[in-house]
Parts: structure tokens; C-alpha cells; sequence
């Protein structure tokens, strides 16, 4: 089985984001970047299936040049080769078509990625690419396993989860569930010089305007001062909640 695994090199939760250009543009300056935490789950149960199945397992990003230390990461984790599509991920469509050209040319079984980026919150790519591959697609993906050409994927729905039977070639979007949190790998020293090794392509990006693009960003407002309401006053509690909070 060949498998796909899409990575997103994003800032880490920790940063502390700014933009420049009269908030038009993100400022990566001081930014520490990493695998998109959605992405990692995916990985992870793409090596269980390398392990397990003998599956062989690629990685891909849409980036430039500074997104190649998240790939080695991704490599040092245990996949065997990683493919850089050498332009910048600024429009959902334009990435899923990036990522069709090379899962056509490398004929791929099982494509896997987090249902959504943690930088934009988009949660397009996924579903878009399965839909131009016109490949099977199940998203919020929480279980998987794989038996010949038949997959079975548990995926949450609202107020419960729901076990689906499909077939490759498939792509999933995947979260927290699909593995637990305390089962992701973290490269060791073994790892990370074998993957100074393996092989990282380079490839440049089809031609295809991207049909959206960004005009402004702004942070959320700064929270506001919070109100101590004695636990016996809840007439007070009641009254702020109507009047001034008005949420009741």
C-alpha cells in the first residue's frame, strides 16, 4: 500500500503572532513553526500501517525552502521520502490542485491529512482533493484500518460517532482519535540522522491561479475585565447576566 501523508508547516500555538503591511501580511519573524498538530495524528497512524502492513509512506507540503526542516521532522518520525511543492500555501484550492498532480503521478492507495490547518482554520483541502482525484473521502476521521483494497473509518458526528466500510483509493481527513495523543512519535537520535539520508524532492507547482487572496487580518479583541459575584448574590449574578452581559 502507498500512502500520502499532506503536511502543513504552521506557527507553533505558543508564537506570538503579528502581521506587517498595514495588516495585510503575516509576520513569520521570531515564529517557530512545526507540523500541523492534525497532520501529526495522520502521520502517526500512517507508520502503524508501515509497521504493521509493510505500507510505504511519503510526505508531502505545499512551501518554500524554510518548510524543508517540518519535512525532515516528518522523515526523522520514520516516513521514507518527502516531496516539496516548491510555492506558497495561500489559497486552499490552489494547494489541493498541487497536491492531485503529484498523488497522480506517484498513484497513491491512501492519502492522508488533517481535516484543517491550525494556522487558517480552513478545513477545505482535504475534501477538495478528494474531489478532484475523484477519490473516496471521509473527514473527521477519529479510527482507520485497512485490510487489502477495504477500509473501515470511524468518523465523529454530532453528539456521537458513526463507523463507515469504503474502499481505496481513499483520502481522509484526520484528527485526535484516529491516535491517541500520548502514541505520537517524537524523532530520535536514530531518526533524525537517517533522515538526513532519505530523499527530499523538490518539484515545482502547475500552472494554476490561485482564486482567493487575503486582504486583511486582525486579532480577536483582548478580554475583557472579569466581575467576582459573591456566590450568595445571585440575584446581582442574574441582573449582569440580563442587563449587561445579555445572555440571558
Amino acid at each position: 500500500m502507498k500512502i500520502l501523508v499532506c503536511i502543513s508547516h504552521v506557527p507553533d500555538t505558543t508564537s506570538k503572532i503579528n502581521f506587517t503591511d498595514g495588516n495585510s501580511k503575516f509576520d513569520s519573524n521570531g515564529v517557530q513553526f512545526v507540523i500541523n498538530p492534525y497532520d501529526e495524528f495522520v502521520l502517526t497512524r500512517a507508520m502503524w500501517f508501515k509497521e504493521k502492513q509493510g505500507a510505504s509512506v511519503t510526505v508531502v507540503s505545499v512551501g518554500n525552502p524554510s518548510t524543508e526542516p517540518t519535512l525532515r521532522k516528518a522523515l526523522a518520525i520514520g516516513a521514507d521520502e518527502a516531496i516539496r511543492i516548491n510555492a506558497d500555501a495561500s489559497d486552499g484550492y490552489f494547494v489541493a490542485k498541487q497536491l492531485a498532480e503529484v498523488a497522480n503521478n506517484g498513484n497513491y492507495d491512501l492519502i492522508l491529512a488533517g481535516r484543517e490547518s491550525i494556522d487558517y482554520n480552513g478545513g477545505m483541502v482535504p475534501g477538495m482533493l478528494a474531489g478532484i482525484l475523484d477519490f473516496n473521502f471521509v473527514n473527521a476521521c477519529i479510527g482507520l484500518e485497512v485490510e487489502g483494497d477495504k477500509a473501515t473509518v470511524i468518523r465523529e458526528i454530532d453528539g456521537g460517532k458513526e463507523t463507515l466500510s469504503t474502499s481505496l483509493p481513499l483520502v481522509i481527513g484526520g484528527q485526535k482519535g484516529v491516535v491517541e495523543e500520548k502514541d505520537l512519535r517524537i524523532p530520535n537520535m536514530r531518526g533524525i540522522m537517517m533522515a538526513r539520508k532519505k530523499p527530499l524532492t523538490v518539484v515545482e507547482p502547475i500552472s494554476f491561479e490561485a482564486t482567493t487572496e487575503s486582504k486583511s487580518f486582525e486579532k480577536p479583541e483582548a478580554k475583557g475585565a472579569v466581575k467576582l459575584i459573591d456566590a450568595d448574590n445571585v440575584g446581582e449574578l442574574v441582573d449582569l447576566l440580563h442587563n449587561e452581559a445579555k445572555v440571558i
